[in-house]
């Protein structure tokens, strides 16, 4: 019973450091590609290492073991760099720093059960703004809960947001929360958010990775994939935001199982990727707007990332961008940098040539020294501040999509 216990406890991250280096040369490029492939280095920022590329920082983490190794390469290279989180066990447990004792909250991060309660609890007390329905099941069973929020009407655009996507983003979760609790709470009272509401609907899929983020609380806190069991590998889990078919398991994506980054047997091979492509599709006359919220880096992305080809729409999905960039940064002053990115088989670039034009994705708080642990505290203030930025595109697509 004993041995049973200690392998039930979630596994600790105790030692294990992140850094944050800055390449300048190819050469350096080079060199992290080779640690990473030695030392099983965990990238955060950017997702891949071969996304790492020379002027652009990259954060990654190092188990325990490798810490000492991976400094020492770092240092013998001349390469700059800092170490962000020193102890990253540590820097989570200060992550849970809220004192709120509720079983919900929307200051706190909230486990997949509370979220499930909470979706059924607020779709009730609110029939007339919103309704719950599930849109499929994942790998594991557990159903996927979608919520619709606005009033009744007829012929209405949509907006679908996402959250959850990569299991160990704790702060998209949060966010689908408080859009919806916002929604609520303001209607009839805000202007601009009654005649959002009255004019549009929001379909909101608070948590996507439903398996993947129960694990990360259960027991593997930085689980970014889905659960599903692959075929002759040992691994667990695909990358959902590299399982749709757009540029399918091209550039920064992988074909090995074991990475963070696997793309999948085939585009739409996981159940949860494959349920939001088929609602988007049943629902593609109305939807205008596809929005999946994701940590961290403070960015506000759009098509395209499977290629360097600008999207036909480019310099309106820019200009749009830039706007909510700007609404979002007037709150608090947080710097958000806007644009395409590189990643393959994104579950926007696979909404934009769905049909869907207005598709962005936003990378949250922070781009300083949290990364994946950020501060329960924190919660307020990057909701607050992301909200301004949704609501300027929802806005814009319901007067011009």
């Amino acid at each position: 019973a004993s041995i049973a216990a200690a392998s039930a406890e979630p596994r600790s991250f105790h030692g294990e450091k992140v850094f944050r280096v800055f390449p300048q040369t190819y050469a350096q490029v080079q060199l992290i590609k080779s640690l990473a492939e030695h030392a099983k280095l965990d990238f955060w920022v950017p997702d891949s290492v071969d996304l790492v590329e020379p002027g652009r920082s990259a954060d990654f983490r190092a188990e325990s073991h490798v810490v000492y190794d991976v400094q020492a390469m770092l240092e013998q290279s001349g390469m700059s760099y800092k170490i962000i989180i020193d102890d990253l066990q540590f820097a989570l447990d200060k992550q849970r720093d809220s004192n709120i004792r509720a079983v919900h909250s929307y200051e706190k991060y909230n486990d997949l059960d509370t979220i499930n309660a909470w979706s059924a609890n607020i779709a009730a007390q609110n029939p007339s703004l919103v309704s719950r329905s599930q849109i499929g099941t994942s790998y594991q069973g557990r159903p996927l809960y979608l919520l619709k929020v606005g009033k009744n009407g007829a012929n209405k655009k949509a907006v679908f947001i996402d959250c959850g996507i990569h299991a160990r983003e704790w702060i998209s979760p949060a966010f689908c929360q408080w859009f919806v609790k916002e929604a609520v709470n303001n209607y009839g009272s805000d202007a601009q958010f009654t005649n959002l509401l009255n004019n549009l609907d929001f379909y909101v899929l608070p948590v996507m990775n439903v398996d993947g983020y129960v694990y990360s609380w259960t027991t593997y806190r930085m689980w970014r994939k889905t659960l599903s069991v692959n075929k002759n590998s040992a691994c667990m889990g695909t990358d959902l935001n590299r399982n749709f078919n757009a540029g399918w398991c091209t550039a920064g994506a992988s074909t090995r199982a074991c990475d963070e980054t696997y793309c999948g047997t085939a585009p739409e091979s996981e159940k949860e990727a494959k349920a939001v492509a088929d609602f988007i599709r049943a629902n593609i006359d109305s939807i205008k707007a596809y929005l999946t919220i994701h940590s961290y880096g403070q960015m506000l992305l759009f098509p395209y990332s499977y290629t360097r080809t600008l999207s036909k729409d480019h310099k309106e999905l820019n200009t749009v961008a830039k706007d909510a960039v700007s609404a979002l940064t007037s709150l608090y002053g947080t710097k958000y940098t806007y644009g395409p990115d590189l990643a393959a088989g994104g579950s926007d670039d696979w909404a934009y040539d769905a049909g869907v034009k207005y598709s962005y994705t936003f990378e949250l708080r922070d781009k300083q020294e949290y990364g994946f642990a950020l501060p329960e505290s924190q919660i307020k203030p990057t909701c607050e501040e992301t909200m301004l930025a949704v609501k300027y595109i929802a806005n814009y697509v319901l007067n011009n999509a």
